[in-house]
């Protein structure tokens, strides 16, 4: 048989052989044999383990956070209150030295008939002294007199004629006012002074004329 005759021959041979039995390629040989159920089942199992790890971590986060925000509201809460019930605590030690000064001189004069230029002389020096506790508390006195009515921070007690006055000015204090810290604290009551009656002028020039 030439050669020619057997490549033919081994040609129809290999067109006859089936599509299954054709040889494997490279590629196919090599490619990995799959996983076994049991690996993927470990796998799963550890990814579980995980996450329910994180999972117990991130809730003792959350009730530690928790707990610490319930101290600090409670610690805020505390200083509030404290802060509201010792609001007065250092104005409190300052009037502590102004009753002391009453109360030693009422003990210099006690059994003796003080003079009144002694009495004087002590009431100023306590006045004094309580002025400046006042004014180291952020108090400041109003005393409008001269100055005109300003109804935010005066309250008229009422109004008289005055032709000495322009209408409007404060002509008497009855009672000094006061600010805390630019805050009225006691509005100053006074006497307003208003036109006259030009009416009443004409009937008391009439009548003086009589």
């Amino acid at each position: 048989m030439s050669e020619e005759q057997t490549k033919a021959r081994e040609a129809d041979e290999a067109a006859e052989q089936p599509e299954n039995e054709q040889p494997e390629s490279k590629d196919q040989a090599e490619a990995p044999q799959d996983a076994s159920p049991e690996g993927d089942a470990d796998a799963l199992q550890q990814q579980i383990d995980s996450l329910q790890s994180e999972l117990e971590e991130a809730r003792g986060d959350r009730l530690r956070a928790i707990a610490e925000l319930e101290n600090v509201r409670k610690r805020a809460r505390r200083d509030v209150e404290n802060a509201h019930k010792f609001a007065v605590e250092k104005l409190a030690g300052e009037l502590l030295g102004v009753k002391d000064s009453l109360e030693m001189g009422l003990q210099a004069v006690d059994g003796e008939k003080p003079s009144l230029e002694q009495l004087r002389e002590g009431k100023e020096m306590t006045l004094r002294q309580l002025v400046g506790v006042l004014e180291r508390a952020g108090v400041e006195e109003l005393d409008p007199q001269g100055k005109r009515f300003d109804p935010e921070f005066h309250e008229a007690m009422t109004m008289q004629e005055s032709a000495e006055h322009a209408p409007d000015t404060v002509i008497t204090v009855i009672q000094k006012g006061y600010l805390l810290k630019g805050r009225l604290l006691r509005p100053a009551r006074v006497i307003v002074a208003r036109a006259a009656d030009e009416g009443g002028e004409a009937d008391d020039s009439a009548e003086q004329g009589a």
